[in-house]
């Protein structure tokens, strides 16, 4: 280590509400990108929002600043325990397993 000590951070994973569109806004500019679609779930550690995922498409946002890849792949993970998480239809999967050639 570089002689400092790390601390472990509190993170709250949640559905965004309307109380959240600035936090949002500004999460989306510095990740050079745009809010995601609603219902959002949200990644918030030490009480700062740090990454934003659609729970519609999987599209996401994140604070580059930090490290919030983390904060990303678990935000997926909850969206898919919820049932929340965006899915191949069955069709679409079986059109693709039977597409020739690539």
């Amino acid at each position: 280590m570089f002689g400092g000590t790390i601390r472990p951070m509190n993170t709250t994973l949640r559905f965004a509400n309307a109380h959240d569109a600035i936090a949002l806004d500004r999460l989306a500019q510095l990740d050079s990108s745009v809010v995601p679609a609603a219902p959002q779930l949200i990644a918030e550690a030490d009480g700062q929002l740090v990454a934003a995922i659609s729970t519609r498409d999987g599209s996401a946002i994140a604070d580059p600043f930090t490290r919030s890849a983390g904060a990303v792949e678990l935000l997926h993970r909850r969206a898919r325990q919820l049932g929340t998480a965006p899915r191949r239809g069955r069709r679409a999967a079986h059109i693709l397993r039977l597409t020739p050639g690539a």
